[in-house]
């Protein structure tokens, strides 16, 4: 069911929707600032839609232009590159959106076995990105992507320049960018990457962009992929440039970042037979645990963690944690079949961010690790399961990538129109 059609929200799907957690739901309860009803058939306290109208991110899902945006069709074959490209995640998800990858880049050995596995007709390029000559693309390349790992800068508080990010990994990226001249970028990045070093990282990327020869057609934006067909409360950095000379000759107005899906999805769509599967999710190796860590996370409820244990047993479980400051809400957690996954990580039976499946007492597999980052399921992974975790938990949800590629596709077919009409 869709939106337009739903009338009433569990308080869960609330919380995702505005993105608090429970308890701050139970506190405007108690202030009066939203308070639930009572469901007319069930009785369960859910929210009305029309109480959610106040918010802007319900607002956004609610007059959503996802099917207009499906349409978004590039009016040429555009050429793109990815840098540090993983498993293939953001590549998929541009190739959905109808980019043509000239390179692939990736030093992982395991991860270009992926790509190549995969897609034999990639030009997939393992090794060290500083060994790239990149200028061989210049005027050939629409669109460089990629999400450069953060380092810090090494002279903090100064406003580094291009030359001055050397032995940094955005430093390669930004030589790409110099080198390939592309007509536009994407970066991606962790959302820490906002406020890295009181801003100063940012600010400093900032700088080189411009140097090179680009300018930010918006702001770095957040996008929670709860909110674009992946379920997993999975959040990223995004930043998209246009060349100086064309940024000069096109609207603001011609990059929109994607509109939001008209629902959340849960874990249950990602392993269940629905609309994002048609079918449940296939079977795969994964890790498992010793006896008395599955003893232990027996006990906890689908959606729970070690705060739902006896307090004896938290204590055995917890040790020295039991006693620091903090929620540790990863630890000894259940996910539910009716949330989205929490984020994955590069490991899912790591004590600090657990992620047991949510009826079986045992870590998420392998497949369900894809299904969450919205793989599908022909899409294989080379090495041991460990690297296949690792490859998975690293990469961008395709969906995610899906939905930013038709924003991309939608620029360029606007950067497309104006230089035809400034050729005729």
């Amino acid at each position: 069911m869709n939106t337009q059609e739903k009338e009433y929200y569990a308080i869960s799907e609330v919380a995702d929707l505005l993105s608090v957690s429970k308890e701050t739901l139970r506190r405007w309860d108690e202030k009066g600032k939203l308070t639930p009803v009572r469901h007319p058939i069930n009785n369960y306290r859910v929210y009305h839609r029309k109480q959610l109208f106040e918010f802007e991110e319900a607002q956004l899902m609610f007059k959503s232009l996802w099917d207009e945006e499906m349409q978004i069709k590039p009016l040429r074959a555009f050429r793109s590159i990815e840098l540090f490209a993983g498993a293939g995640g953001l590549a998929l998800g541009l190739e959905k959106a109808g980019f043509q990858a000239q390179l692939l880049n990736e030093i992982d050995k395991y991860a270009c076995e992926t790509l190549k596995k995969n897609r034999p007709e990639w030009n997939v390029v393992q090794g060290d990105i500083k060994n790239i000559d990149f200028s061989v693309f210049e005027g050939k390349i629409d669109l460089l992507a990629g999400g450069f790992p953060c380092q810090a800068f090494s002279y903090a508080g100064n406003k580094l320049g291009f030359e001055d990010a050397r032995g940094t990994l955005f430093y390669e990226y930004a030589r790409a960018v110099k080198e390939a001249q592309p007509k536009i970028f994407l970066a991606e990045n962790v959302r820490g990457l906002l406020n890295h070093d009181n801003g100063r990282t940012l600010a400093t990327i900032r700088t080189i962009i411009s140097e090179i020869g680009y300018e930010l057609i918006s702001e770095p934006h957040i996008l929670k992929a709860m909110f674009y067909q992946v379920p997993q409360k999975r959040e990223r950095l995004f930043l998209v440039g246009v060349r100086k000379d064309i940024y000069a000759q096109i609207s603001r107005d011609d990059f929109q970042w994607p509109s939001p899906y008209r629902r959340i999805y849960t874990l249950r769509d990602a392993l269940k037979k629905g609309e994002l599967y048609s079918c449940d999710v296939p079977d795969s190796l994964g890790q498992e645990y010793p006896s008395r860590k599955k003893e232990i996370l027996d006990l906890v409820p689908a959606g729970g963690y070690w705060r739902d244990l006896p307090e004896a047993i938290q204590r055995e479980y917890m040790q020295k944690s039991y006693f620091l400051g903090g929620g540790k809400t990863g630890m000894a957690r259940r996910l539910s079949l009716d949330e989205p996954s929490l984020t994955l990580t590069c490991a899912p039976a790591q004590k600090q961010t657990e992620r047991c499946h949510p009826e079986e007492t045992r870590p998420l597999r392998t497949r369900e690790y894809a299904r969450i980052q919205t793989f599908p399921d022909d899409w294989n992974f080379a090495g041991s399961v460990t690297n296949q975790y690792k490859q998975i938990g690293n990469a961008v949800p395709v969906n995610l990538g899906y939905a930013v590629g038709r924003s991309l596709v939608r620029l360029l077919n606007a950067i497309e129109k104006v230089s035809k009409s400034t050729h005729e």
